[in-house]
């Protein structure tokens, strides 16, 4: 145990300046989904679940938040493009801000992921509904279904957005070339390829301003069978050319990540993608407290997110800190959606010290 410790001596829990935002540790809440906005509507108990795991100076970033009906690819995940939904986050935005933390909404388009006539279940083992390009006089009704998500999360009182272009989903499948077959001028070369996902970084950021803006990449990831064939040149392209919008932070996802349940080692790096973004970098996949801390003291990351250990862990940064014993998560209640308590927000705390 650490009780001896200062904070100011574990690299994950000294400050950070992120731009307009005064961290007080470098441990983030990944975006994880819960599928418990019944009807696409969050829910009052997401209040409890994610206050539980805001700190004063903390960041955290909701779970994937549709842009549009036609965004939405699984049951009961939420969405942030009518006047409900706005008014439904109101309340769970309160939560996280009076407890101090600052509260991001990641924005997200499933893409072909989407079930033409229902959406996938947990296990995706329902057949995918063939999909379709986006023909070109498409893309500017979903370039404005963005824009209008990150002003409607901004009056939903978020402090900002994170637009999702990691894990096979639409801005994804624009960008690798495995799957990214279009002809046009948003396909075949690397050039084309990345130009939607920066005409949506270009849309919300002139939106909400750049202040407000951060991007989640999985450069190396096949998810959906979506991957690439040089997935670190296209990190590294992509990284710096969210510099031309200023763009607050990028959010990269580790290569040794390759799906959702497991960790492959890798010799893969983002150091290349950290050496060329100007702005804040954060890291996530599979870290630890030791590697998380490592990767800060080296200077590879300036935050860490983490997903399951924060979902089984609402006090996170106070174990770290004390180097406590982890509560292990239950995979089994991850997509639970007929319950909104158990591996909600019945997961533990360490017990308060006399």
């Amino acid at each position: 145990m650490e009780n001896s410790a200062t904070n100011q001596t574990i690299p994950l829990l000294t400050p950070f300046s992120m731009r307009n935002f005064n961290l007080s540790h470098r441990i983030v809440m990944a975006p994880m989904a819960r599928m418990r906005s019944y009807g696409s509507i969050p829910q009052p108990h997401a209040a409890l679940y994610y206050s539980q795991r805001a700190t004063p100076g903390g960041l955290l970033i909701s779970e994937a938040t549709g842009v549009s009906e036609t965004a939405m690819a699984y049951h009961d995940m939420p969405g942030i493009w009518t006047k409900n939904q706005i008014e439904a986050w109101k309340p769970i935005v309160d939560a996280v801000h009076s407890d101090g933390a600052v509260f991001f909404c990641q924005l997200w388009h499933a893409g072909r992921v989407s079930h033409r006539d229902k959406p996938l279940a947990e296990d995706s083992s329902n057949e995918f509904t063939p999909p379709r390009r986006l023909r070109i006089d498409e893309i500017p009704n979903v370039l404005n279904d963005f824009r209008l998500a990150a002003r409607n999360a901004i009056e939903a009182g978020f402090d900002g957005v994170e637009i999702h272009g990691a894990h096979g989903y639409l801005i994804d499948q624009f960008m690798k070339d495995t799957v990214n077959d279009r002809t046009d001028c948003y396909g075949g070369s690397l050039e084309n390829r990345c130009r939607f996902a920066l005409e949506v970084v270009e849309a919300v950021t002139s939106e909400i301003g750049s202040d407000r803006v951060g991007v989640r990449l999985s450069p190396f990831a096949n998810y959906m069978e979506s991957g690439d064939t040089e997935p670190q040149k296209l990190g590294v392209y992509m990284a710096k050319s969210l510099n031309r919008f200023e763009t607050l932070y990028c959010h990269m996802v580790e290569p040794r990540m390759k799906t959702a349940s497991e960790v492959f080692e890798c010799t893969e790096s983002l150091t290349p993608m950290r050496k060329v973004f100007e702005g804040t970098f954060i890291v996530a996949g599979g870290y630890t407290r030791e590697d998380g801390n490592k990767a800060v003291a080296e200077e590879r990351t300036d935050l860490v997110a983490y997903g399951r250990l924060f979902l089984a862990n609402p006090d996170l940064p106070r174990r770290f800190q004390l180097d406590a014993p982890l509560n292990k998560y239950d995979r089994t209640s991850f997509y639970t959606s007929s319950d909104p308590v158990v591996g909600y927000t019945d997961y533990p705390f360490l017990e308060t010290e006399p």
